[in-house]
């Protein structure tokens, strides 16, 4: 069984997120059902089906598998709930963690997240200062309720 435990931050300015490599993830939802979602994703070169359940807190069930490239691009383009969701995504390394920081695009530009995955919820961690209040529970900042009510439209 996959767990994934994750906070999300909102960034206090983008101009004060390190420099990173950055990779352009373009994302899509088959469905986007509050108890499971079924995504799509292209991040550069490869692509990935990701199974993810119902939240509880920070945690939940989540089962990702490798598909073909080719297989990504149809489902998005032809299967996938619209619009889809383009964003930059930095990995960036500070005290001992990965943050993940997404760079929205389209309808959801101007939003900038941060995310870090944990070992169990209580996990101790030192948040940089770039990072702004926790949004964990919303879930306005869900991906998948970006698709429905996109944050240009808040």
């Amino acid at each position: 069984m996959g767990t994934e435990i994750e906070r999300k931050f909102l960034i206090t300015s983008q101009d004060d997120i390190p420099r990173a490599k950055e990779v352009l993830y373009h994302q899509g939802y088959l469905n986007d059902q509050k108890e499971r979602v079924v995504r799509v994703r292209i991040m550069g070169k490869r692509a990935f089906l990701t199974i993810k359940g119902l939240s509880v807190g920070a945690t939940r069930l989540e089962y990702e598998y490798e598909i073909p490239l080719t297989d990504a691009g149809e489902l998005l383009e032809h299967l996938c709930l619209k619009p889809t969701i383009r964003k930059h995504r930095r990995k960036i390394f500070f005290a001992g963690f990965t943050w993940e920081v997404d760079i929205f695009h389209g309808a959801n530009e101007g939003l900038v997240l941060a995310e870090i995955e944990l070992k169990h919820e209580n996990e101790k961690f030192l948040k940089p200062g770039w990072i702004g209040a926790e949004v964990t529970g919303d879930p306005r900042y869900y991906n998948s309720n970006l698709i429905r009510h996109p944050f240009k439209n808040w």
